[in-house]
C-alpha cells in the first residue's frame, strides 16, 4: 500500500497524531499495518529505530478507540505484549503514554470524548496490589513477560482476564528461538489461544533474527485439521533496509605482548575516558557484572569526576532506573552495561558505542551497535577494544561479520520434556483434561510438533508417580492420572509446585542486598563473593561504595562507606558460549 494512503485505515485523530509527530510511516509499517488489520499473522525483521513497536501497537490501538468511541470497549485484556525483559515491558508501558496522550489531547481539542482504554504491566517486579487491581479492573492492553503469562494461565482467576485477547505482541523474539524460554512460551501462546477459543493475531518483532522462516514458523504454531496437523500461515515483513554503521577496531596499546603497567586495563580505561568525553552520550558495553563495576569505578577516579555509572541484572530495580534516566536527561555522560541495555529500552539518545572486547555473537554486537543514533537515518557509530592478541583476531572477525550483517542462525529445541512436565502440571491445575486433548494442545507448539505419543506417556506416568526405585521411597504425585476413564487433573499440591517452580531461568542462589533498615534493596551478590566475605569488608556495586555490617542466611546487611580499600564483586555464571558458527 502506498505510503501517504495506509494512514487512510486509521481514525482521523490517530493519523492526524502520527503525521504531526512521526511523520510518513516507515517501510514495516507500510507493509505491517494492511496485514494485522485484515487479521493475519505477521513476523516483523527491521533494524533499530525502524518503528517496529508503533507497527505493532497502532492497527491494534486504533480497533480499541473504533470499539470505544461505539461504546463497545471489551471486557478483559484486548492486546497482550509479551517481551523477555521487565526493564523493556516498563519502557514499553512510558512510550506508549506519547501516542495515547497525544490522541487523547486531539480530542480535547474537538471536544470529544476519549474512550477508557487502561494499559497495565504484570512482571515480577509487580507487587500483590497491583496483581489484584488487573484481576478487579483488567486492564485492555497487558504487558508482561513470557513467565508472568505462564503464572496467569495457572489461576483460574488470573485466566479469565485473558480469554478476550485478539493480538498477541511478542518482542525481541530472537532471545526466546534458541533456548527453552522460547519452548517454554511457546505452549503458552497455544495455551491461549484455546482459552480465548478464537483466532488470535500474532505479531513478532525482531532486528535480529535468523532463519526468518523459522522465526515465523515458531511464532504461528499449528492448528488441527481433518488431515492432521497444519502450520498458522505468517506473513513475514523484512523490507530491505540497512542503516548506516560505521565501526572500527580501537587497539589501545602499541603491542600486547609489551604492557608498561604490566596489565591492559589502565590503557584500556584511558581509553575509554578519552571516547567518552569526545562524545556527548556514549554506551560502553561489557561481558559480565564484574567488568562493569570495576570499569565504571576505574574511569571515574581517572576522570576524577562520575562520567559513568554501571547497569546490570545484579543492580536493584530503583538505582537502574535513576541510572536510566539521568543518562536520558543528559547528567549522566555514559553508562556501563552489560546485556541489560543490549535490547530495545529507551535511554534516550545515544551517541556513541564502545564494546569492551569481542562481542559474544553478531546478533548480540548489532543490538549493541543499533543503540547508537536510535533513528533510520542515523548511522551507528561504535569501537570494539579487544583485550588481547586472540581477541583482537574475534574481534576483526566479528566486526566484519556485523558490518555484513551475517547474524548466526538460532536452532530451535524440540521435544524438552522438563517444559512439557510444566505445562502439564499447570493445565491440570486449571481444569481437568482428557488425555488425547491434552496430547493434542501440545502438540500445537511449533517446539512439540513431532512430540511422540509414547514420550507424552512416559511423562504424565512420571507426573503421576510411577516412579521405580531399588528402595520404597515416597513421592508425592504431580498430577492425578485415572487410566480407566483416560482423564487428568491436578490438585492443591500442583498448583503449589506449578507457581513456585515456573519458568526455565535458574535459581542463581543469589544474595539480595539491603541497607540497615531492612526494606531498601540496593542489589544482589554471588554467594561464593558473599562466602568469601567478612563483616567490614567494602566493595562496590552500582558505583557505590558499601560495607558489610552483617552476613544472615539469606540477605546481606551493607552500609554506605568511602571508597578507599572497597573491591568489585565476581559473578559466577557470567560467561555465555559462542554461537556454532
Amino acid at each position: 500500500m502506498d505510503k501517504s494512503k495506509v494512514l487512510d485505515i486509521f481514525h482521523p485523530a490517530v493519523k492526524e497524531w502520527f503525521l504531526n509527530n512521526i511523520g510518513m510511516p516507515s517501510p514495516p509499517q507500510t507493509e505491517g499495518w494492511p496485514q494485522i488489520r485484515s487479521g493475519n499473522n505477521v513476523l516483523i525483521s527491521a533494524p533499530t529505530g525502524a518503528g517496529k513497536t508503533l507497527a505493532a501497537f497502532l492497527e491494534s490501538i486504533n480497533r480499541l478507540l473504533e470499539m470505544g468511541l461505539k461504546g463497545e470497549l471489551p471486557e478483559g485484556v484486548f492486546i497482550l505484549y509479551v517481551s523477555p525483559l521487565k526493564a523493556l515491558n516498563n519502557d514499553i508501558n512510558k512510550n506508549l503514554e506519547i501516542p495515547f496522550q497525544g490522541i487523547r489531547r486531539l480530542f480535547a481539542e474537538k471536544g470529544e470524548a476519549f474512550p477508557d482504554i487502561r494499559k497495565a504491566v504484570r512482571t515480577g517486579d509487580t507487587s500483590q496490589r497491583e496483581r489484584e487491581q488487573i484481576l478487579k479492573k483488567p486492564p485492555h492492553i497487558l504487558i508482561t513477560t513470557p513467565e508472568s503469562l505462564f503464572l496467569m494461565l495457572t489461576s483460574v482467576k488470573a485466566r479469565e482476564v485473558l480469554k478476550n485477547v485478539h493480538y498477541m505482541i511478542i518482542d525481541e523474539i530472537h532471545t526466546l528461538l534458541g533456548t527453552k524460554r522460547g519452548v517454554h512460551l511457546a505452549v503458552s501462546m497455544e495455551r491461549l489461544e484455546a482459552l480465548a477459543n478464537r483466532k488470535i493475531v500474532r505479531i513478532g518483532l525482531s532486528a535480529t533474527v535468523n532463519p526468518l522462516d523459522a522465526a515465523a514458523r515458531y511464532l504461528g504454531g499449528l492448528y488441527h485439521t481433518d488431515s492432521g496437523l497444519k502450520e498458522r500461515p505468517v506473513e513475514i515483513i523484512a523490507p530491505a533496509m540497512e542503516r548506516g554503521k560505521e565501526l572500527k577496531i580501537h587497539v589501545p596499546v602499541e603491542d600486547y605482548r609489551v604492557l608498561e603497567q604490566g596489565s591492559v586495563w589502565p590503557d584500556i580505561y584511558a581509553s575509554l575516558v578519552k571516547l567518552i568525553r569526545e562524545h556527548r552520550s556514549t554506551l560502553v558495553f561489557v561481558n559480565n557484572r564484574a567488568t562493569a563495576e570495576k570499569t565504571a569505578a576505574n574511569i571515574n577516579t581517572i576522570a576524577d569526576e562520575e562520567l559513568c555509572r554501571p547497569h546490570h541484572g545484579s543492580i536493584s530495580k530503583n538505582r537502574r532506573l535513576e541510572t536510566e534516566e539521568r543518562f536520558k536527561a543528559g547528567e549522566l555522560r555514559c553508562i556501563i552495561a552489560t546485556s541489560t541495555l543490549e535490547l530495545g529500552i529507551d535511554v534516550g539518545s545515544v551517541d556513541f558505542i564502545v564494546q569492551v572486547s569481542s562481542p559474544l555473537s553478531v546478533s548480540g554486537g548489532l543490538q549493541r551497535l543499533g543503540r547508537a543514533g536510535h533513528r533510520l537515518s542515523a548511522v551507528s557509530k561504535g569501537v570494539i577494544i579487544p583485550k588481547t592478541r586472540g581477541d583482537l583476531v574475534k574481534s576483526c572477525f566479528l566486526a566484519e561479520e556485523m558490518l555484513d550483517g551475517r547474524i548466526e542462525k538460532e536452532r530451535i529445541p524440540a521435544n524438552c520434556l522438563d517444559i512439557l512436565a510444566q505445562h502439564i502440571v499447570s493445565m491440570c491445575c486449571v481444569e481437568k483434561w482428557h488425555e488425547n486433548d491434552l496430547y493434542n494442545l501440545v502438540r500445537q507448539a511449533f517446539s512439540y510438533r513431532n512430540l511422540r505419543e509414547n514420550d507424552f506417556r512416559k511423562v504424565l506416568s512420571m507426573l503421576a508417580g510411577d516412579y521405580e526405585h531399588k528402595e520404597d521411597i515416597p513421592a508425592k504425585p504431580r498430577i492425578i492420572w485415572d487410566r480407566q476413564n483416560q482423564t487428568v487433573e491436578g490438585s492443591a499440591y500442583s498448583k503449589m509446585l506449578a507457581l513456585s517452580g515456573s519458568g526455565t531461568i535458574p535459581d542463581r542462589g543469589m544474595f539480595p542486598v539491603y541497607l540497615e533498615d531492612y526494606k531498601t534493596r540496593v542489589g544482589e551478590l554471588d554467594e561464593e563473593f558473599v562466602f568469601e566475605s567478612r563483616i567490614g569488608d567494602k566493595f562496590m556495586l552500582g558505583s557505590t561504595p558499601w560495607r558489610i555490617t552483617r552476613i544472615d542466611k539469606n540477605r546481606v546487611i551493607v552500609a554506605p562507606t568511602s571508597a578507599i580499600g572497597a573491591s568489585a564483586p565476581f559473578w559466577k555464571g557470567d560467561g555465555i558460549g559462542m554461537p556454532f558458527e
